[in-house]
Order: C-alpha cells, then structure tokens, then sequence
C-alpha cells in the first residue's frame, strides 16, 4: 500500500516580501510561517512524515522553536531554484520512500492551508494514475499588458484556475518528471506535463493564499487566528 510524506521546499530567499531575512522565518500567529505551513500536516494520520528541505547554509532554522511538530524530518541540500530544491530533496528522501509513494510537495509560504483542504486532495487522488494539485478557478477579468503599462488585450478566464499547493504525485514519476523538465518549471505539475500527462485539478479557495507580498502577512495572520 503506498504511503504518504510531505515536502516542503524552503531555502529560497523570499526577495520580493523585502524583509530582512527569508520569508519563511518571518513570524506569523506567534510561530514562524514555515511551522504553520509544516503544522498542517501533523493532522493528517497518513501523512508518515514531513520533510524541509533548507539551502546548506541556512543558520535560522536551529533558532527557531519547531515544538508540536512530531513528524519533522530535515534535509539540508536546497538547490538555486525551487525546482532544484524539489528535486535535491527527493533524492535524499529515496532511502524511506518508494516510487509508488505519494509526496505532497506543499508551498513553505502557504501558512493557511488546511486540514480540511489536505484530507480533499488526498481522497480524490487516492486512486489516481498520474496525480494532482489543489488550485482555484479564477474568479478575476484577466488582462494581458502591451506596452508602457497598458492593456493589449483582455483574456477570457474560462477554464483558466490558478495553481496552488501541495501538488501530489508518486515519488517515482516526480523524479522522473524534474529530470525530464530540468530546473526552470515553477511548479512541479508542469514538469508531469511535460511527460505528456494530465495532472488532475482539485478545487481549492483563496484562503490557500500564497503569501508573497508584505501585506499578505496580514491576510494570513487573519485567517490563522480565526482557524478558518
């Protein structure tokens, strides 16, 4: 019977969040991000374990209090780009995971996702050949920019969702997929498409929010302490 582990990439730096450190130790509900993003996942009884994959250098992560998070494994091999990071950390996984294993590949900077969410994507991909992804139906009119900041053209969000995490797929063919697709994709859905196959999309909402921007905390922070 295949079981199931969590990956969560978190060496990148967190740039655009303009903070003084990496997003993911920037402190949120009282815990940092990345113990909410981990804390999830202590819920879920067929979640074996949780493995963080840090940049080699990292010097944060042994100052912060990881307490109430029992299923935690540490892999300290983060690559140049969350692909790489991905990739590194399923090779180092290999030895207590097996290809028909499913990883849940989970945003460090998506504090809120929740239990309920988790237990949707696993019951519906349970079963599933290839895998898949929660993501969210865009609610919003899109508009494609021509030049100095104008709209060329607007485009039809019909069957357009936006991509969130985990991302669930075999340990296996996940590998497989990041050697075939190298290191530029920006999720790992895509990386299983270029295999030519057809992740399946699991509905999720926006309370999944990626936290990107320095406003975003407080958003998070919001739906934390109300235990949306």
């Amino acid at each position: 019977m295949s079981r199931y582990f969590a990956l969560l990439p978190a060496a990148g730096i967190g740039a655009r969040m303009a903070a003084d450190g990496p997003k993911q130790y920037l402190p949120l509900a009282g815990r940092t991000m990345l113990w909410h993003a981990i804390h999830a996942f202590e819920a879920i009884p067929s979640v074996a374990r949780t493995f963080v994959v840090l940049a080699p250098e990292d010097d944060l992560w042994d100052r912060q209090d990881w307490g109430g998070l029992d299923k935690l494994a540490v892999l300290r091999c983060g690559g140049a780009t969350r692909a790489e990071t991905v990739k590194n950390g399923l090779a180092a996984m290999s030895g207590e995971v097996a290809d028909e294993d499913w990883v849940l590949v989970h945003d460090a900077a998506r504090p809120c996702v929740s239990v309920a969410l988790l237990t949707r994507l696993l019951d519906t991909l349970a079963d599933d050949p290839v895998g898949g992804i929660l993501a969210a139906p865009v609610a919003d009119t899109l508009k494609r920019e021509g030049e100095d900041g104008r709209i060329l053209a607007t485009v039809s969000r019909e069957k357009l969702w936006g991509a969130q995490t985990p991302q669930m797929f075999r340990h296996g063919l996940l590998s497989r997929a990041l050697d075939h697709a190298g290191t530029a994709v920006t999720d790992e859905a895509s990386a299983v498409e270029a295999l030519g196959l057809s992740p399946r999309l699991v509905e999720s909402d926006m309370t999944n929010l990626k936290v990107t921007w320095p406003r975003d905390l407080e958003v998070a922070e919001w739906l934390l302490t109300r235990g949306h």
